[in-house]
Order: C-alpha cells, then structure tokens, then sequence
C-alpha cells in the first residue's frame, strides 16, 4: 500500500463520528405523473465528519498539525476510524474494548508488548471479488445477527444490509460500497475498529489557531480516496 497515515483514534478523539456513504444515484427524467425513477448504483463513496475533537494538550495540538503537514490538504492519505461500538456485533451486546494476549506459545513480541485481538472474529468465506455488491462471512466470535454493521479489509470500509442467507455460521449479505479489492478467502474483517482510506474533504481541512479557550475542540471532514482504489484496479 503507498504512504498510508493512520488517524490517532486515542490521542484525537471526537466527540461524534459520522460515516455515511454518499449515494449515487441516475434519474431516468420525471414521469408525465411528476415521478422521477432513480435507479441506485454502487459507485457510492465514504463521507466521515470527526466532529469536535479534543486538542486540548499540548501533545494533541502538535500530532494535529504534524497530520496536517504531512497530508498536505487533499492529496495525503490517511486511514480514518469509522468509530462503530454502536453497531458492532459484540456477543455480550455491550461495547468490549480489543485485547491485548501472548503469541501461541505464550510468547510477546521482542519489546515484550502484546499482541493486539479484538472482541470479534468474523471470516470471509470464499473470494470475493472487486466490484462484488455481496459477501459471504464466517462468524468465528461475534454476535449470530451481522446485519446493519459496518467492517473493513485493509482500510477499504463497507456495510451490510439485510440477510440474504444463513447456513449455520455463515452469513450471504449485501454490501455497501461495491468491493474497492479483492477479499481472499478466509481473512480477517476487521469489526472492532474499521477504518476507511481517505483523503481531506478540503484542502484547508486541518486549518488551526490559537485561542483563549483552554479546551478547545475542532472538527473536520473526509471523503473516501475512491482515486486510490480505482489506480490499483488499473496497475
């Protein structure tokens, strides 16, 4: 993957996170009756709006503009967490926070930090190809209902609509947006904390200053780098 930031989701926290995909649609023309039929696509993108995050320390404040030079407006790109506690599908049903566990043989890494293993494990079952607008899913340890929730693969951020099928712990569903790269057989779908590559919705997206106000919050907006995952279909 090319020079990817990652959005420090611990250190710049916002109060509210909003990720919604951005339909599109075509019109066939308004009918005699005044109806206009629109036909739905699947060429619809990311839209996430971090709403008031927190630079009230120093060390916020620095990581922000630090993002914000090596973004250089648009043309960075940077994986932004799709906060989704609301939604995931945890088995307790309540918010369960990822975990830190030994290696098989109980063994850490050569730092001795931990590995990190989230609350859910979800598989996909079979290829799933690009362009694919469904997807079948193993349920390893997660909740038996993966309707209406949103994961990634390698930052490419999608949602689920309503079942198709089930057939045990395997699970046919809708996705939105179509597939950005091809999904193997068997990999881990990231439930836990999806992300979704972007780009700033503005050049000046990450303009600051300073003011009197000690704990002062700012806000920004991205849109899905769909630029990025159409130049890998054409290499």
């Amino acid at each position: 993957m090319a020079d990817i930031l990652v959005w420090p989701a611990e250190l710049l926290t916002p109060e509210e996170c909003r990720p919604n995909i951005v339909p599109f649609t075509r019109s066939g023309g308004r009918s005699l009756g005044g109806v206009e039929p629109a036909t739905r696509t699947d060429l619809g993108y990311w839209a996430i709006d971090l709403v008031d995050v927190a630079t009230f320390s120093m060390a916020q404040r620095r990581t922000w503009e630090a993002i914000g030079q090596k973004l250089g407006g648009r043309a960075g790109l940077i994986a932004v967490p799709a906060w989704s506690r609301d939604t995931a599908p945890y088995v307790s049903s309540e918010f369960e926070p990822v975990g830190l566990v030994p290696h098989d043989d109980d063994a850490p890494f050569d730092d001795d930090t931990e590995y990190q293993q989230g609350a859910i494990s979800v598989v996909s079952d079979g290829v799933t190809p690009i362009g694919a607008t469904t997807i079948r899913m193993r349920i390893i340890n997660a909740a038996s209902d993966l309707v209406g929730v949103r994961f990634s693969y390698e930052h490419a951020l999608y949602k689920t609509g309503p079942v198709i099928s089930v057939d045990g712990d395997i699970w046919t569903l809708p996705i939105s947006p179509a597939v950005r790269a091809l999904i193997p057989a068997g990999s881990d779908l990231e439930f836990d904390e999806p992300t979704c590559l972007c780009r700033l919705a503005d050049d000046r997206g990450m303009d600051a200053g300073v003011n009197s106000i000690e704990f002062e919050q700012r806000s920004l907006s991205f849109v899905e780098a769909t630029d990025y995952w159409a130049s890998q279909v054409a290499s």
